[in-house]
């Protein structure tokens, strides 16, 4: 008598998407497994308060001297590189995940910042960019008196 088999009706497409994965990371990889030729851009996040624009990126392991922060034209550019460790050869790596090379991210700010007023801050590999809003374009609260009974 056969033995029972356990019906698992997704198997086929998780097994698909597995295939279909690895031919979409191959193709960006131009084929080769080498995942040091991958490219690589660092997480970022931007978040607003009532005086700045916050923008706030991971780029673990690099020299203040290896980043790169420029407003031109009311874009913010962040370039950096990230450099493979020079004391041990490549040969002698068994897996390599993380990726290394140039990296450029470009955000377009609004004409709301005072892009004379920039203040950048690299510490624990978190870079954080402070734009100051313009005086002008802050919030401004205005009191307005309550009269009662025509007084």
């Amino acid at each position: 008598m056969n033995g029972l088999s356990r019906w698992e009706p997704f198997r086929g497409v998780a097994i698909l998407q597995d295939q279909v994965n690895r031919l979409f990371e191959e193709s960006q990889r131009g084929g080769k497994a080498d995942s040091s030729l991958a490219t690589w851009a660092p997480a970022i996040d931007i978040h607003e308060s009532e005086n700045e624009l916050v923008v706030t990126a991971d780029v673990p392991r690099l020299k203040e001297s290896d980043l790169d922060v420029r407003v031109e034209n009311n874009m913010l550019t962040i370039r950096g590189e990230r450099k493979m460790e020079s004391n041990v050869k490549e040969e002698n790596y068994l897996r390599v995940e993380r990726t290394y090379g140039s990296f450029s991210r470009s955000f377009s700010l609004p004409n709301t910042i005072n892009t004379e007023n920039i203040k950048a801050d690299y510490h624990d590999g978190v870079l954080t960019v402070k734009l100051a809003k313009r005086e002008e374009t802050k919030p401004k609260q205005v009191k307005v008196n309550v009269q009662t009974n025509g007084r």
